[in-house]
């Protein structure tokens, strides 16, 4: 018996082997330069702060939390872009480029007239957006000055966003990646220039962080123009926004509105935490600010696994191999836990480098210790709960847990939890920043258990006939 099942299990062995190597192959070459995409974003905002450090803490500060808004806009952008990425890459697994073309024309309608309303909003309303985080008037003034040339930049993103997505979910992200190196690392050049002054340019301090914004998305955006006239695999056109399909347009609101509103949910209760923490004292936001460069430095690999993974799994599921994208899935989740825990130890390992960053006072700069820690064991949880919701979840259009679960952990126990803690209890701002970051947890058993429950793993295409096709375009 031993002799015979030797051999009738050794293929399968291989099979399987083969099949892990082969989607760790794929895993890397996405995830590669998406995680150097998001290394390069984190190394721009991390130039940032080490520069208005040398400004000084309360020019630290007003851009911290004058960021936010750029933050709730991202997290719209990432909504749409993640509803278009679940349609898309499924669509990419059957080879349907016209399909994916007029659900980009939607995304891009839907996602500039967003964009538009952010940066009008900054633009006249800078100080009102201000208040809405804080009621000290000095970082409303400065902070206001940043909103102001900031304000551009709002627009340039919504189309470049919605544009880099649907290279993402085509595979094609080594162009995303040399956008982005390009874009930001002229933002950093300018962000030198403008907030210290070279040659003609006058000092301009935190207005010239926010220029160099503006100019550096715009260039983001030209770029993007012009790697679409040479992407064959689709054609992003301006005609496309006028294609009318009512089936995909159906489908696309049927799945990203969920996402989101996940992304809402997620980011405005996110920026609830930075009004707690900003009406606890200065000393507080600053020291976030800079423990945030070493989050976001140590994070970019699990982050970019799930995002990256879930590409592959939307494709997997578009093509039918429904067996084949469950196994890639655990695998996925589990190497993106590991790569969690390793994020964990970066953050600690980076400690003697974020207590150099700026110009601290005593009060942040005993708040950065505390922070550090809490940060190490967050980001695991995080790792864990991203590639679960927004990767593996999301890859079978399932958006709708996500969006449920935030809602109710981070609006009725993590937000509740945190007022009292901070206005009713009035506890020292370190424990406030931890009763706020243990959402992580609080929300992952049921994470694990709809993982484990197998109800996200779907194929949501659909199959459009050559008379259908022509009507869509």
């Amino acid at each position: 018996m031993a002799g015979a099942s030797g051999p009738s299990h050794a293929p399968a062995a291989s099979a399987g082997s083969g099949e892990r190597g082969q989607f760790y192959r794929s895993l890397a070459f996405i995830v590669g330069p998406i995680a150097f995409q998001n290394l390069i974003s984190a190394a721009v905002s991390s130039a940032d702060v080490i520069m208005l450090g040398y400004v000084g803490q309360t020019a630290l500060a007003a851009a911290s939390l004058a960021g936010q808004i750029q933050f709730v806009l991202l997290l719209f952008f990432t909504g749409i872009s993640s509803g278009l990425i679940m349609l898309t890459s499924q669509y990419w697994g059957k080879k349907d480029s016209q399909s994916i073309e007029t659900l980009a024309g939607i995304a891009f309608k839907i996602s500039a007239a967003m964009g538009f309303l952010f940066a009008l909003a900054a633009l006249i309303f800078p100080r009102s957006l201000m208040r809405i985080f804080t009621n000290d008037e000095a970082l409303i003034a400065t902070g206001a000055q940043y909103l102001r040339f900031v304000g551009p930049s709002y627009f340039f993103m919504s189309l470049s966003q919605v544009y880099e997505a649907v290279l993402k979910s085509i595979e094609r992200v080594r162009p995303v990646t040399a956008i982005t190196f390009v874009a930001l690392g002229l933002n950093v050049l300018l962000n030198a220039a403008f907030i210290f002054g070279f040659g003609f340019i006058p000092r301009m301090g935190i207005r010239g962080v926010a220029l160099a914004t503006s100019i550096a998305r715009a260039v983001e955006l030209l770029i993007c123009i012009l790697v679409a006239a040479r992407v064959k695999e689709i054609r992003i056109v301006p005609s496309i926004v006028l294609r009318k399909n009512p089936v995909l347009r159906a489908d696309f609101f049927h799945y990203s509105l969920p996402a989101l509103g996940n992304e809402f949910v997620w980011g405005a209760a996110f920026a609830a935490y930075s009004i707690i923490l900003g009406h606890k004292g200065e000393d507080i936001v600053a020291a976030n600010s800079v423990v945030s460069v070493a989050r976001n430095l140590a994070s970019v690999l699990c982050f970019g696994m799930a995002y990256g993974g879930a590409i592959l799994l939307g494709k997997e599921m578009g093509s039918g191999s429904l067996e084949h994208a469950k196994r890639d899935a655990s695998r996925l989740w589990k190497s993106t836990t590991a790569a969690g825990v390793a994020a964990g130890l970066i953050i600690l390992a980076l400690k003697p480098l974020v207590y150099k960053i700026g110009q601290l006072g005593p009060g942040a700069l005993a708040d950065v210790d505390s922070l550090l820690w809490i940060n190490s064991a967050s980001v695991v949880g995080a790792a864990i709960n991203t590639v679960l919701i927004c990767g593996i979840f999301r890859a079978g259009g399932d958006a709708r847990f996500g969006f449920i679960l935030d809602a109710v952990i981070m609006w009725c126990v993590s937000l509740p939890l945190g007022l009292l803690a901070a206005f009713v209890f009035k506890l020292p701002p370190t424990m406030v920043y931890l009763v706020l970051y243990l959402d992580e947890f609080e929300k992952m058993p049921f994470v694990v258990h709809h993982y484990r429950s197998g109800t996200w793993l779907k194929n949501i295409t659909r199959d459009f006939a050559g008379p259908a096709r022509e009507d869509a375009c």
